[in-house]
C-alpha cells in the first residue's frame, strides 16, 4: 500500500493499493503535477543508472565498441562491467537470462529468426539496427586498379576485362580470388561466378587455401601495385590499410535465390541468378533491464551511435599496427575522433568522457 499526503499544496491525497483494479485518486492539477515531477526526479536519480554489463566480444571492432560504450555509460553515471563474449554464447545468455545488458556488435544473419522472435516477444531490444556504415561482403578490387581504370565500377565492368587480371598459369585468362574452403562465402562466390558465366568469359576461379592466403594476396597486390579482383568484407584492417574498393554487384535478387540456391554452391544450386550480396545484418542488442531501467540518454546514445565505416577500418588498422587492445583503441578513438563521437552524446556527457581520458 502506498499512501501520500502533501499538505503544502492541499488537503487532497492520493491512495494507491497494489493489485487493486481501481485507484482512489483525488488530486488537484497543481498537486498532480508536483507529485509527477517528484516521481520523475526520483526515478531519474535512482536510474542514473546502476550496474550495466557489456559483452566484450572476441574480435577487434566489437571490443573497441564495447570499451567506447563503457566510457560513455560510465560518464552517464553507470557502473559498467565488461564480460567476455562471443556471438552465440552472448546471444544465448541474453535471450535466456537477460545478461549481458549490451551486445555492441551482433552479426545476426545466421540467427535472424531467433533474434526477431526474441525482439517480438520483448525479451531483447534493438538499440541500433545499423551500428556501422559501409559494412558487408562482396567483390573488391585494389585502388591501383580502379585509379588506372576509373570506368571499373561494377562487377560486370570488371568481368569484361579479364586481361587486367592475368592468371599466372594461363595469362590469356583472368583470375578471380575466391574464398577459403569451408567458409560460407566460398559457396556463394562459386555460385555467383557461374551466374555471371565467368568461365565462358575467360575467367578462372581461384582458391586462396586459407584466410592468410587471401589476406596475403591482397597485401602483395596492393604493395606491388598489381591488379587484384576477389572476395572480401568490411570492416577489416586490410580494407582500411589498402583502401580496397567495393564493386557494385547490382540489386539483390531475393532470399529465395540466395538462401535456396546461391548459398548452397554447385551441388545445391543448378541455376543461380545474378545478385548483389545478401545484406550483412549487424545489430546492437540491449537487455530488458537496460531498455526499461537504463538512463534515457543511454538509449539515445545507442540510437545515435553509428560508426562510419572508414573510421572503423582506420581504427582496425591502428590496432593491427600497434598491437593495441580494445581499451587502447577506445582511448585513441575518443582522443582523436571527437568530431565523430560527440555527435552521439550531449555536451555534459562529452565533457565527462574527455575528463576521464
Amino acid at each position: 500500500m502506498l499512501g501520500v499526503e502533501v499538505s503544502a499544496f492541499t488537503s487532497s491525497f492520493f491512495y494507491l493499493k497494489k493489485g487493486e483494479k481501481h485507484m482512489n485518486v483525488r488530486l488537484t492539477t497543481k498537486l498532480a503535477g508536483a507529485v509527477a515531477g517528484a516521481l520523475l526526479l526520483s526515478t531519474a536519480a535512482n536510474a542514473a543508472c546502476g550496474k550495466i554489463t557489456i559483452a566484450d566480444m572476441n574480435w577487434p571492432s566489437a571490443s573497441l565498441m564495447a570499451h567506447v560504450d563503457k566510457a560513455v555509460l560510465t560518464a552517464m553515471g553507470c557502473e559498467v562491467e565488461l564480460v567476455v563474449g562471443a556471438t552465440m554464447t552472448t546471444w544465448a545468455s541474453m535471450d535466456a537470462k537477460g545478461e549481458p545488458d549490451v551486445a555492441p556488435e551482433i552479426w545476426a544473419n545466421a540467427m535472424a529468426t531467433l533474434v526477431d522472435s526474441a525482439v517480438g516477444a520483448g525479451r531483447i531490444h534493438i538499440g541500433n539496427a545499423a551500428p556501422m556504415s559501409g559494412l558487408g561482403e562482396g567483390w573488391w578490387i585494389t585502388p591501383f586498379t580502379q585509379d588506372a581504370n576509373p570506368e571499373l565500377v561494377t562487377v560486370e565492368d570488371v568481368i569484361a576485362r579479364p586481361d587486367l587480371f592475368p592468371y599466372k598459369e594461363d595469362p590469356s585468362k583472368g583470375f578471380f580470388m575466391g574464398c577459403p574452403a569451408g567458409w560460407g562465402c566460398q559457396l556463394a562466390s562459386q555460385s555467383l561466378f557461374r551466374a555471371h558465366g565467368m568461365a565462358d568469359k575467360g575467367w578462372v576461379l581461384g582458391d586462396p587455401g586459407t584466410a592468410a592466403g587471401l589476406d596475403g594476396s591482397i597485401a602483395k597486390a596492393s604493395e606491388q601495385g598489381e591488379n587484384w579482383f576477389g572476395y572480401y568484407w568490411s570492416p577489416t584492417s586490410l580494407v582500411g590499410k589498402y583502401d580496397l574498393r567495393k564493386l557494385d554487384m547490382g540489386a539483390f535478387a531475393g532470399n529465395d535465390n540466395w538462401d535456396g540456391c546461391i548459398a548452397l554452391g554447385a551441388d545445391g544450386c543448378a541455376d543461380p541468378q545474378v545478385s548483389g550480396w545478401t545484406e550483412s545484418r549487424v545489430n546492437t542488442l540491449l537487455s530488458d533491464n537496460f531498455f526499461y531501467n537504463g538512463p534515457s540518454e543511454g538509449m539515445a546514445y545507442f540510437a545515435a551511435r553509428t560508426w562510419p565505416g572508414t573510421i572503423m577500418n582506420s581504427m582496425l588498422v591502428w590496432m593491427g599496427e600497434t598491437g593495441g587492445t580494445g581499451a587502447d583503441a577506445a582511448t585513441h578513438f575518443l582522443s582523436n575522433h571527437s568530431d565523430v563521437w560527440k555527435a552521439w552524446v550531449d555536451a555534459d556527457v562529452a565533457a565527462t568522457v574527455e575528463a576521464s581520458l
